[in-house]
């Protein structure tokens, strides 16, 4: 096949997949309110479920006997199947279908990971610095808030990478009960067999995925000084 073959061919695959006037003339009522709804359902989620996960992390990194229920718990939580969670949620009296239910199950989905991060990055710290800062004459709530919590940061940051990416991954299917988002583009999409809805919804989620992990990842080296200075002098 010659090359203008091959362009006439990717072309008339083009203008069948995505109807470019459709995007032009729909993206402030559809798709904008779609972006704007999926950055709110993955926002929301991950906040609520740091809100949760850091203080519990603190509470069983000092009592290590509540660390393996927590951990079974929240990893019963994470391997139910996203359809499935939302499918009990709907049927709770006063949850139903909507926003709602869509983020207690991203914030469910969050804990797992948020929490170990959160227990992983208090135990790094390394206890002669702890010992340095008691001889300074600082107390244990001290010591956790100015020493603990920010030379753990970085790890914790590193699993809200992880979260984050996953949150944005499974807000897609929240449209499927009505919780709004690019789901809702996929879904439509699916429903009125128009392919342009359902590749705008998928490219849309997956680059917002992207764009937060480099920037979290970028936060997580920032908060890292030692490991520049390290790379620079080698």
């Amino acid at each position: 096949m010659g090359s203008i073959q091959l362009a006439l061919l990717l072309q008339s695959l083009d203008q069948q997949l995505v109807d470019w006037a459709w995007i032009r003339q729909n993206y402030r009522e559809d798709i904008v309110p779609a972006v704007i709804g999926h950055i709110y359902l993955s926002f929301v989620s991950v906040a609520i479920a740091l809100a949760i996960s850091l203080p519990v992390g603190i509470i069983v990194s000092r009592y290590r006997k509540a660390y393996p229920p927590v951990t079974i718990l929240t990893g019963l939580l994470y391997t139910i199947p996203s359809l499935a969670l939302l499918a009990i949620l709907v049927v709770i009296p006063g949850i139903g279908v909507g926003p709602n239910a869509v983020i207690i199950a991203l914030v469910a989905y969050s804990l797992l990971v948020l929490i170990r991060n959160v227990v992983t990055g208090i135990d790094s710290v390394p206890a002669e610095t702890i010992d340095a800062a008691r001889g300074m004459g600082l107390t244990e709530r001290q010591i956790l808030f100015k020493v603990e919590i920010p030379l753990a940061l970085p790890v914790i940051v590193a699993g809200i990478r992880i979260a984050t990416v996953t949150v944005i991954g499974i807000a897609t299917i929240g449209a499927y009960i009505a919780g709004g988002g690019l789901g809702q583009l996929i879904f439509d999409g699916i429903d009125q067999n128009f392919p342009t809805k359902v590749i705008v919804g998928a490219v849309l989620a997956t680059a917002m995925a992207v764009v937060a992990d480099l920037l979290l990842l970028a936060l997580e080296r920032y908060l890292r000084p030692w490991a520049r200075r390290v790379r620079g002098a080698s």
